[in-house]
């Protein structure tokens, strides 16, 4: 019966050794990640993004030479800076409102952020799109 067991538990798949993705250099929050700012570092375990998932996008917090770059700790580039004067559109059943606004905080194409509109001091949220206008929703 002893036998058995080895021989069941040789048989077991091992576990794959995975490459990690680590930074190359010193990546402040807020620059864009290049191919160059990141490296493999084999066996170290399995990342949860791949180098493809990485290149372009914005450093949300600063990444150290070494260490494995995780999905939550990069993010869309932002579109939108604070206290920049955006477009607020509102449009809903062929009636389009254009005015300005100020936004309270950066943010990415797709992202939600909060926006002074400029005329009446009213804050409003609304998603950025690629050109960076704010689309106001009800």
């Amino acid at each position: 019966m002893r036998i058995l067991t080895i021989i069941a538990v040789a048989l077991m798949p091992l576990p794959g050794l995975a490459d990690t993705i680590v930074a190359a250099r010193t990546i402040r929050a807020k620059e864009i990640i290049e191919a160059g700012d990141l490296l493999l570092k084999p066996d170290a375990g399995a990342s949860d993004v791949t180098l493809h998932d990485l290149i372009g996008q914005e450093a949300q917090v600063s990444l150290y030479v070494g260490r494995p770059v995780r999905a939550s700790d990069v993010g869309a580039p932002a579109v939108v800076e604070r206290n920049q004067v955006v477009p607020l559109i509102y449009a809903a059943n062929g009636l389009q409102i254009v005015t300005e606004g100020r936004s309270l905080s950066r943010a990415g194409v797709g992202e939600y952020v909060r926006v002074m509109n400029l005329t009446s001091r009213a804050t409003v949220s609304g998603r950025v799109t690629r050109d960076g206008q704010i689309l106001v929703s009800q």
